[in-house]
Formats: structure tokens, C-alpha cells, sequence
């Protein structure tokens, strides 16, 4: 055999591809699972979005390699998105970097940033790719804990006090996912001082802005913040185009420079039909965003009678696709999660998949209709 690369040893593979291949065994022996573990939008896109991929397909640059850095039109909407939803003035021609999805662009900031060695903050519980990648380019994750008590924010007191010189690159994730919150009023301000005093990147990873929130926040909105901070969105469950692949990165010049280093040796531009679909996306009225939470309003009405019906309790006050809730005293989550999932034949997601603070949580996700739900509620009584 062929070894492998020393880095692989260091990860496994993602949960979600793994646990699939045993919920499709399952489905494949007849079990009529209900899948309540992934974030995956079921609704469907803006029809004019549709339509602006469909219409692409006829354009003569359609099928050609497209520029590494999108869309010159691409970027001046992303640029009007940011200015309108956010009160962020953005450069197109040289603060955004569009992206296949903004979970590359993970892949992309640290393999830009981080040699071997270097120290990555990441938040525990957190988006598990942080970690991966931090391992996959040889450095070294250093987790800062996160808990209900302080609403899920860092103690960047707490922080300081530890030693960060090789500190590189420190992950935040607001609004928050898994739990659904919110930053305080002044954790972006002292995200950016934190980042100058010692040196680091920071990152906010923000694609959970518009679900079930009507109030978005971008962490460049702080004054100086772009000297010292990039920020990643995505398309993806902001308008219901997950598997399109649209995401983007934005930050100073400087900064999206370097990423653009990386990404310009890793992909042949986005495709051009995606990109005309994106511009559309992203020029939609309130009245889109509305309509969309007015439905995951009432999926979360039944997911709460849900985590009611497992004597589960959760923040009323969260935000996001998804519904973080804590379980009865003395039950661990994996357990719970597959006697859910062999007995009443419902996936949900184990909260430790997200670091070892999300033992004793799990996850619903509020990506199935009303009637599933409804069903998923009955099979507990």
C-alpha cells in the first residue's frame, strides 16, 4: 500500500459523510427516517433566480473559463448587499473575493496564513472545519470555550492572559452555530482591539445572518476592523442555494490578495450561469427574506414542541436554522441521538460533534416541512 500523506492521520472523516452512509443503510432496509440533522434547505431559491441560470445558458461566454475573481458585476452586488444589509462599504474591485462556498474559503485563509506550527483559535462547540483545516495544514488548534452562562461568547480577558504568540488565526461565528446566538452589543469592538493587540486574524464566519433574524451585524462594521479581520458569508441559507456553491470573502485589499493567491491555484473561476443566478440572489427586497422566516417561524414552533416532547430545554431568543437544545440531566448526546434513531427512526444532530462543550445538546434542524415535523412529534407519543 501506498502511504499516505502524514496530515491525514491527524482527521477523520466528516461526521455528516459517515453518519449518512448509516441513515441511507437504514432508509435502504425500509426505515422511514426523518432526517432532522443537516442544514440543508428544502425550500426552494427565488424564482428569478431560476430563471437567470436558466437564461444564462444561452449566453456565448457561458461556457468558458471565468475569472478567478468572479463577476465584475458579481462583486459590485455583493458590494451593494453589504452596503445596504450591513452599513459596510466594500471596494469590489479589490475587498471581495467570491467563492465556490465559504466553506473553502476556510481551506483557502489558512492555507494563506498558517505554517506549520502556528497556534488557530476555534470556538468549542464550533463548526468542525475549523479544526480539520487547522490540522490538514500542519497547525495547531488551541480551543476557547463557549458556554450559556456568558450567551456563548469568548472571554477574551480570560484569552489574554494566556500565551499567543504563535496564535495566527482566531475563528468566531456569529450569529452562532451550533446554539443560534447572538453577539453582545460590543463583541465585535473587542473582537477587532483583541485582533490588534496580539497580532491575530480574525475571521467571522457570518452565513446565518437572515434566518429567523432581523438583525444583521458584520463584524467590518467596527471601525479599523479590516486591518486585522476578514469575514466570510455565503448564499447558501440565505437564499436557499446550498448545493450552488456561492459564498464570498471580504476584507482588505491586502488581505484578500493573498487569499486570492491560493484560490487562483485551486479552481478555474465559478461557473457563469451560478454567478448570474448569485447577482440575482442578492438584489432581492425585504419582502423575500420575510416571506422565507414566516416559514422556518413555524417549523420552530413544532420543533420546540419537539425538544418540549424530549423534556429538552432552549433559548427562545436564538437565532438561525437550526434549534440548539440542552437534554435532561445525565443523558449524553450520541447515545440519545441513535436510540432516536433505531427506535423512532429520527436523525438528529449530537451536539459533541461540535466539541466537547456540546455534550449533554443536540441539534434539530428546521429544514423539514411542517407535516414531517408534525409526524416526527407523533412518533413520541
Amino acid at each position: 500500500m501506498i502511504e499516505v500523506a502524514n496530515r491525514l492521520h491527524t482527521v477523520e472523516e466528516y461526521y455528516f459523510s459517515k453518519k449518512l452512509r448509516e441513515v441511507n443503510l437504514l432508509i435502504a432496509n425500509g426505515k422511514p427516517i426523518i432526517n432532522l440533522g443537516i442544514g440543508s434547505p428544502d425550500l426552494a431559491p427565488p424564482q428569478k433566480v431560476i430563471e437567470a441560470i436558466t437564461n444564462s445558458l444561452q449566453d456565448p461566454n457561458a461556457h468558458k473559463y471565468q475569472s478567478y475573481q468572479g463577476l465584475p458585476e458579481l462583486r459590485d452586488t455583493m458590494a451593494a448587499f453589504y452596503k445596504d444589509h450591513f452599513n459596510v462599504s466594500l471596494n469590489p474591485a479589490n475587498e471581495i473575493l467570491p467563492l465556490m462556498g465559504s466553506k473553502e474559503g476556510i481551506m483557502h485563509i489558512s492555507m494563506a496564513y498558517l505554517n506549520e506550527g502556528d497556534e488557530v483559535l476555534i470556538p468549542n462547540p464550533g463548526y468542525p472545519t475549523y479544526e480539520s483545516v487547522t490540522k490538514l495544514v500542519g497547525a495547531k488548534p488551541v480551543f476557547y470555550e463557549l458556554d450559556a452562562a456568558n450567551n456563548w461568547s469568548p472571554n477574551l480577558k480570560a484569552l489574554s492572559q494566556k500565551d499567543l504568540s504563535k496564535v495566527k488565526i482566531m475563528w468566531v461565528n456569529y450569529p452562532h452555530m451550533p446554539t443560534g446566538a447572538m453577539p453582545s452589543k460590543y463583541l465585535f469592538e473587542e473582537l477587532v482591539a483583541f485582533g490588534k493587540k496580539h497580532n491575530i486574524l480574525i475571521v467571522n464566519d457570518n452565513p446565518y445572518s437572515f434566518v429567523l433574524n432581523e438583525t444583521q451585524q458584520s463584524l467590518l462594521s467596527v471601525p479599523g476592523a479590516k486591518e486585522v479581520c476578514l469575514e466570510l458569508n455565503s448564499l447558501s441559507k440565505t437564499f436557499n442555494m446550498a448545493g450552488w456553491r456561492v459564498g464570498m470573502v471580504i476584507g482588505d485589499s491586502k488581505h484578500i490578495s493573498n487569499v486570492l493567491k491560493v484560490k487562483s491555484n485551486m479552481d478555474s473561476g465559478m461557473f457563469y450561469g451560478i454567478q448570474k443566478g448569485a447577482i440575482e440572489a442578492l438584489k432581492c427586497t425585504k419582502m423575500w427574506f420575510s416571506t422565507l422566516n414566516s416559514v422556518y417561524k413555524q417549523r420552530r414552533d413544532l420543533v420546540w414542541q419537539l425538544a418540549d416532547t424530549l423534556n429538552c430545554t432552549y433559548d427562545r431568543e436564538a437565532t438561525g436554522l437550526f434549534v440548539w437544545a440542552k437534554l435532561p440531566s445525565g443523558l449524553k448526546s450520541e447515545e440519545f441521538i441513535d436510540s432516536v434513531l433505531y427506535n423512532n427512526h429520527i436523525f438528529i444532530t449530537p451536539g459533541t460533534i461540535f466539541g466537547s462543550k456540546g455534550e449533554g445538546y443536540i441539534r434539530f434542524s428546521l429544514c423539514a416541512t411542517t407535516e414531517v415535523l408534525e409526524e416526527a412529534i407523533a412518533r413520541f407519543k
